[in-house]
């Protein structure tokens, strides 16, 4: 039996009606978004350190959960450069790793990173791994080929804008924080619920350096395992001893023997 033509026409009518006021509201949501502005500076954070910032050294401190375990702190040394984006890493610590190596440079050795570890693996001397593998990924959250504060920046970016779409997102910005002595503003993000699942954690910082305008630590948690309990550390970044534009060569970003 079919509808009679008006009725069928108030139907669709309705339907889109209501279709277009729940997608204002979104719009409205989106736009009231706290985390808006934090975003839309990131945006010209990220475009700002493409333009001045060619390279650089620092110092990173690093832990991570993987797997469910919270992994020990690692310290290395990296050069970083930009365009062709080249890495290279040198583990300071722990004092197992200490002494061991990796390279990745976009575009050379058929995208895969060059690594040489320490104690009788190393003996046998370069490995060639993917940077995504199995291998390189051991005990690690992300792949060489995300090193650095820019792209770092950039995942913010990714997660902040997904994160636009939940109401109970909150944020609080605070001044005067200090990393390695350095003045930094905090931008602490708390997300109540999980949402959907595409947001990764419960409460995130992010510090970044009054005078440089770069993202130099980043940590981030997950819920509690049970109601009332404290949030369980995700991940740790930190880059101290920062020394940009040094102008590195080729040469600079490859394995030392």
């Amino acid at each position: 039996m079919s509808l009679p033509r008006p009725l069928l026409i108030a139907i669709l009518f309705a339907l889109e009606t209501c279709l277009a006021t729940a997608s204002a509201r979104s719009e409205d949501a989106v736009a009231g978004h706290p985390l808006v502005d934090v975003v839309e500076s990131g945006k010209v954070r990220i475009s700002n350190i493409e333009k001045r910032i060619q390279d650089y050294s620092c110092k990173l401190t690093k832990r991570e959960r993987v797997g469910g375990e919270l992994l020990g702190h690692e310290i290395i040394y990296c050069r970083v450069r930009h365009n062709p984006y080249s890495v290279y890493l040198y583990f300071l610590a722990p004092e197992e790793r200490k002494g061991q190596q990796a390279v990745y440079v976009e575009g050379q050795n058929d995208d895969k990173l060059l690594a040489l570890p320490v104690g009788v693996a190393g003996r046998l001397g370069v490995y060639t791994l993917k940077p995504d593998g199995f291998l390189a990924m051991q005990g690690q959250r992300y792949p060489i080929t995300e090193t650095g504060f820019l792209n770092l920046a950039r995942r913010l970016i990714e997660v902040g804008e997904k994160e636009t779409t939940n109401p109970n997102t909150k944020v609080r910005i605070y001044k005067n924080a200090k990393v390695d002595g350095r003045p930094c503003t905090v931008t602490e993000v708390v997300n109540a619920e999980r949402g959907s699942g595409d947001i990764p954690y419960h409460k995130a910082r992010i510090f970044v350096d009054d005078e440089l305008d770069i993202p130099v630590r980043f940590e981030s948690y997950d819920w509690p395992a049970e109601e009332g309990g404290e949030p369980l550390l995700l991940e740790e970044y930190t880059y101290t001893d920062i020394k940009l534009n040094p102008n590195f060569k080729d040469s600079d970003f490859e394995i030392r023997q």
